[in-house]
């Protein structure tokens, strides 16, 4: 009986990345804010909405995504906003396929008492840090 459950549960984490919230619209990525010249390479913003449902099944949320030509070393760096006013920071590292995912706790239950840590609308501003394109080259 106990492999069994521990079967299910390890089976319940390897899906846990595919059940996650839907919490993210579609993302646009050519805001580059900051080149440095020294280490060539050149940060980029993009914000994106999420909403967090009031009648969640699942206690957490994932922001998650792929850095294309990623600078290594350098982090992705999530903020999430509600109304303008900070509520969770994160910095998430990059794989070596470019991936990146960060979760965070969406509501806390303790007994039968449910605490919604995150509920309605946000802004999420990501940041990544690429390297800069080489100058004086031409593609064709």
């Amino acid at each position: 009986m106990k492999l069994l459950l521990g079967a299910i549960f390890g089976l319940f984490m390897l899906m846990l990345p595919n059940i996650t919230l839907p919490a993210s619209q579609g993302a646009e990525w050519n805001q580059n804010i900051a080149t440095t010249s020294e280490q060539n390479v050149v940060l980029q913003k993009s914000v994106i909405s999420m909403h967090i449902p009031s009648d969640s099944k699942l206690p957490f949320g994932c922001v998650w995504g792929t850095v294309q030509n990623a600078a290594p070393g350098y982090p992705v760096v999530i903020q999430i906003y509600q109304n303008g006013k900070p509520v969770y920071f994160a910095q998430a590292n990059v794989k070596s396929d470019g991936s990146y995912e960060q979760y965070f706790r969406v509501q806390s239950i303790d007994g039968t008492t449910v605490t919604h840590v995150f509920e309605g609308d946000y802004t999420v501003d990501i940041y990544k840090t690429v390297n800069a394109p080489a100058t004086g080259t031409t593609s064709t």
